[in-house]
């Protein structure tokens, strides 16, 4: 069991540079599967490479297990890292590929035999032992890299995106067996970095969703740390509204009325739109933000007393859901609405969206969410 803490983390690669990594404070805890996911260039690769003992680190401190590992070389951290680029030796068999660490560090033959059956069990890679990576489909090869790492026994598995070379279906499939492992080697912290919120979401014990440019050096790299859920159900700034989701939060321009503990009601498109939400440390008259997500949006019949009055530009039917997009006029731009089955609205229809107050958010200028009223999931 081994817990990670970064202290205070920075990275800067040369003076003068911009910091990649300013005051990174995450925790995770023994077992637990954290996925690190963010925009590009917000540093969540180098991130994971601090803890493989692959990039040095700036400043602050890096624990693993309780112990500082800042100077200690990659060898003695106890961690096994798993790629994006497969990097199987052509012409050696699976079990001579997932073998090969444990050789070079001496370890006996019956240790080692012991250990790739275990390995090849857990990724059902039994039939492929004697197969060479040419003989594989893209998902077998990169169950062979997990199986590399997962022969050395480490106390911290480390992926970096390992799924990114794959086709939607081999991700799919993939994915379901990377969560299996986690499952079944439950005393193994995992750190899983990616780009894919469909991966993040559907992985994560924790999420640690990271900034990215100028936000790094203003705000620090962690946008928010959390359980899925409750990134998506109480985000703290817009930036985790919009990132978390897809399709993204929708985001409307609007002034705030009245503020009570409870509620506040602001004027969205020329009418006044309750929001559970706490925002009496805001200005009477503060120009705010309100977010919906397009699966919160309802489509409002006759007598509804409908918000917002739409009309619909586009439809993408998808099968099991319909996302219709709509302009909303002045002030307020298109916005997508998510509704179930295939929608029969055709382009140029007027529409009226209903919106609730318990699932609306609140952002202020400085986009920052104000304090939900009403208890969603976690």
């Amino acid at each position: 069991m081994t817990r990670i803490d970064f202290r205070q983390v920075r990275k800067r690669y040369a003076p003068g540079q911009p910091l990649t990594i300013n005051d990174a404070n995450i925790e995770i805890d023994s077992g637990e599967f954290c996925v690190f996911v963010g925009p590009s260039g917000c540093g969540k690769s180098t991130l994971l490479r601090m803890v493989a003992g692959l990039e040095d680190i700036s400043g602050g401190d890096l624990l693993i297990g309780g112990q500082r590992v800042n100077d200690l070389p990659p060898a003695k951290r106890g961690v096994a890292m798993v790629f994006q680029s497969y990097a199987l030796y052509p012409h050696m068999t699976v079990a001579e590929n997932m073998a090969f660490g444990l050789r070079t560090l001496g370890a006996d033959k019956a240790a080692i035999d012991r250990k790739i059956k275990a390995a090849a069990d857990i990724l059902q890679l039994t039939p492929l032992l004697e197969r060479l990576p040419k003989a594989l489909s893209g998902g077998q090869r990169q169950r062979v890299a997990i199986g590399r790492a997962i022969v050395k026994e480490p106390k911290v598995f480390l992926f970096d995106e390992p799924l990114s070379n794959l086709d939607a279906a081999l991700r799919v499939q993939t994915r379901l067996e990377i969560a299996r492992l986690h499952k079944d080697l439950g005393s193994a912290s995992m750190i899983y970095v990616t780009h894919d919120q469909v991966e993040a979401m559907t992985l994560a014990d924790k999420i640690v969703l990271l900034h990215a440019g100028k936000l790094i050096e203003e705000r620090g790299s962690v946008a928010q740390v959390g359980s899925p859920m409750a990134l998506y159900h109480r985000p703290t700034s817009r930036f985790v509204a919009e990132f978390i989701g897809s399709p993204k939060m929708n985001v409307l321009p609007a002034r705030l009325l009245d503020a009570q503990a409870d509620h506040a009601v602001v004027q969205l498109a020329g009418q006044p739109v309750r929001v559970a939400v706490d925002a009496r440390h805001l200005a009477p008259n503060a120009q705010v933000q309100v977010g919906v997500r397009p699966e919160h949006v309802v489509l409002a019949g006759e007598g509804e007393g409908a918000a917002l009055p739409v009309r619909l530009l586009h439809v993408e039917r998808l099968g099991d859901a319909s996302l219709l997009y709509v302009d909303g006029g002045a002030g307020v731009g298109t916005l997508t609405v998510r509704v179930e089955g295939a929608a029969a609205q055709a382009p140029g229809s007027r529409l009226a969206l209903r919106l609730f107050p318990g699932q609306l958010h609140l952002f202020d200028d400085a986009d920052q969410a104000c304090r939900r009223t009403v208890e969603l999931p976690a």
